[in-house]
């Protein structure tokens, strides 16, 4: 993103209007950067109720907002190279993590129509970067030029946080080794290597709610890792009625986070073939449902069109 685009997007891409008077919030929703007596924090979990103070420690340091949910899979890849950059950059950039599904005002005041979306915010103004997940050199050269802006602005400052203690950062539990083989895997980008990991994890324990989610969402990652948004658009435009078709661009809406778009698009083809023809979209229908989750309310339209369907 060159200087000019960047500046460009800080005369109002994104109304954050909204947001910007909200109460503060209670002392135990804080974001990690709030005044506390921990002082400051270089990764932050942000609420709608605790995003004005945000916007207020975007005057000081730029803020990077992550646009994330639990589905996504492209989010999962993309945040831990997010994290990793900003504690490299040594508190010139603070990171604020929002669930776009627990904080619906964030999300649309974002605009977010899919994610991950990455967004800055220099001096109280949202700055767009990018959307969807991106290498991790790429992430590094977006940073260096938020940089050059934020000091064109005259943000400039820095966070100093001290190092972790044993009670402000308690250590995760250890990953069962079939599950870090996985993770490893998918950071090296061998998905193959990590289905494998999973469907060996299922093997030894049918109950791993854990593997079953991760086998799921790597699953699809392999399904679009080659596949051009806009080749896949065209083939599915130019044959309505191809299975295949139609599935590489539903992977790729829900990977990008359109779920409704997605969906639809399955239960269209799933109405217009024969009944004998079904059977494949309603098991990919089914597989896409587990992955967001039953409870979505989403999916709970979804299921309620595919009942009307079969009913």
């Amino acid at each position: 993103m060159s200087d000019q685009a960047l500046g460009a997007v800080m005369r109002g891409a994104v109304d954050l209007s909204s947001l910007r008077n909200r109460p503060a919030a209670p002392t135990g929703d804080a974001p990690a950067s709030a005044p506390t007596g921990d002082g400051p924090s270089l990764v932050m979990d942000v609420t709608d109720a605790s995003f004005p103070q945000v916007l207020e420690l975007s005057r000081t340091v730029p803020v990077v907002v992550d646009l994330w949910a639990e589905w996504c899979g492209p989010c999962k890849q993309l945040s831990p190279i997010l994290e990793k950059v900003v504690l490299e950059l040594g508190g010139r950039v603070v990171l604020a993590k929002v669930d776009v599904d627990a904080n619906p005002q964030l999300a649309q005041g974002f605009r977010a129509q899919s994610i991950p979306m990455v967004v800055a915010l220099v001096a109280g103004q949202p700055v767009p970067l990018f959307t969807g997940a991106v290498p991790e050199q790429q992430v590094r050269e977006v940073f260096a030029q938020l940089l050059q802006l934020a000091a064109q602005n005259g943000v400039t400052g820095s966070i100093e946080v001290g190092a972790p203690t044993e009670e402000s950062a308690p250590e995760e539990p250890e990953l069962p080794p079939l599950h870090a083989e996985a993770f490893a895997a998918i950071e090296a980008g061998d998905y193959a290597r990590a289905i494998a990991a999973y469907e060996q994890a299922l093997v030894e324990d049918p109950r791993d709610a854990d593997a079953k989610a991760g086998l799921g969402q790597v699953t699809l990652l392999q399904r679009v890792q080659d596949l051009d948004l806009q080749e896949a658009r065209a083939a599915a435009a130019a044959a309505p009625l191809d299975v295949d078709a139609q599935f590489a661009v539903a992977d790729l809406d829900l990977t990008g986070g359109h779920v409704d778009d997605a969906f639809a698009r399955l239960l269209e083809l799933f109405a217009a073939l024969e009944p004998d023809q079904r059977g494949v979209v309603q098991e990919r229908l089914l597989e896409l449902f587990g992955l967001i989750g039953d409870a979505d309310p989403r999916v709970l339209r979804a299921r309620g069109r595919l009942a009307s369907l079969l009913f």
